[in-house]
């Protein structure tokens, strides 16, 4: 049996709204406590990212056990940089004992964009043996074949990116993700529609729900600077332009509301099952965003 209420609203055709809270460099958890009192009940799972941009932070799993301390659905992110099999195991193990029922799989950024360029990246896996070893973990053996004294169950995700410069890989890779277990996918950020929708049209094809991408863009220069070293992300220069029309300190609010249109856009041409809104460390002006593309619940979960 699974601890995911999130997987359940995957079964449902409900238009789904995850986000993600990015944990402290540190042990001052406060802000992040505010962060998931203030988004808990206004959308469907939160994310705690998991050591985002290679850049050292509180845990992942630490924040998803905040979320359900107070009364949130969590997803656990695990990248295969930072571990081995034998350490994602147990933290999976730990994960649901603690009734954490929702894991996205991910490979993890290089090592070079981060602030600890000495470290040593383990790949031990990547995202498509991490799916498959979770999945083997629940049917009762470890995946050294060793039996398991009670197994895990999860609802796994994983990510894509629709608007990669080559397609191909992208969508081979989303097959094998596919075949090796994943139940939903969110996507790197969308800013091309037209991309997005071949891309739909090729997903369409599989049993699995797809979470759109959303960025939030709080400069031209932010956009830019995305462009030139986020792999699989391009900022069309028209939305650049955009944001550099408009006078400082409103910046942010275009970005907001370009935001609020793809999401809107998005939704009543019904492309896929729903968000998954990034913020990158704004995570205040989520609600924002919901109400201005009005997806405000109506009451609390």
């Amino acid at each position: 049996m699974t601890n995911s209420l999130f997987e359940e609203k995957l079964q449902s055709d409900e238009f789904l709204v995850t986000t993600e809270i990015g944990p402290p460099k540190g042990t001052d958890n406060s802000e992040m406590v505010e962060h998931i009192d203030l988004l808990k009940d206004k959308v469907d799972a939160i994310n705690i990212t998991d050591h985002q941009s290679s850049v050292m932070r509180f845990p992942s799993i630490g924040g998803c056990l905040l979320v359900k301390e107070h009364g949130g659905e969590p997803i656990l992110q695990i990248t295969c940089r930072d571990r081995n099999r034998l350490a994602i195991q147990a933290e999976l193990l730990l994960a649901y004992s603690r009734g954490i029922g929702n894991v996205l799989c991910l490979t993890g950024d290089s090592i070079d964009v981060g602030d600890h360029k000495e470290a040593k990246p383990v790949f031990d896996l990547d995202s498509v043996q991490l799916l498959r070893m979770i999945r083997t973990m629940e049917s009762g053996t470890d995946i050294g074949g060793n039996e398991l004294k009670g197994a895990p169950k999860f609802c796994l995700g994983a990510s894509v990116h629709p608007e990669a410069d080559f397609i191909e890989p992208q969508l081979i890779k989303f097959d094998k993700k596919i075949a090796a277990g994943a139940q939903f996918f969110q996507t790197q950020s969308i800013f091309d529609l037209d991309s997005f929708r071949r891309f739909i049209q090729y997903a369409a094809q599989f049993d699995v729900k797809i979470l759109a991408g959303i960025i939030v863009l709080a400069s031209a220069r932010m956009a830019q600077f995305m462009n030139n070293n986020v792999p699989g992300i391009m900022v069309p220069q028209a939305i650049i332009d955009e944001l550099s029309s408009v006078e400082k300190g409103k910046v942010l609010q275009k970005g907001i509301e370009i935001a609020v249109r793809l999401i809107k856009t998005i939704k009543e041409e019904n492309l896929c099952h729903g968000i998954h809104i990034m913020a990158v460390g704004r995570e205040r002006i989520v609600p924002d965003i919901l109400e201005a593309a009005e997806l405000v619940r109506v009451s609390p979960k």
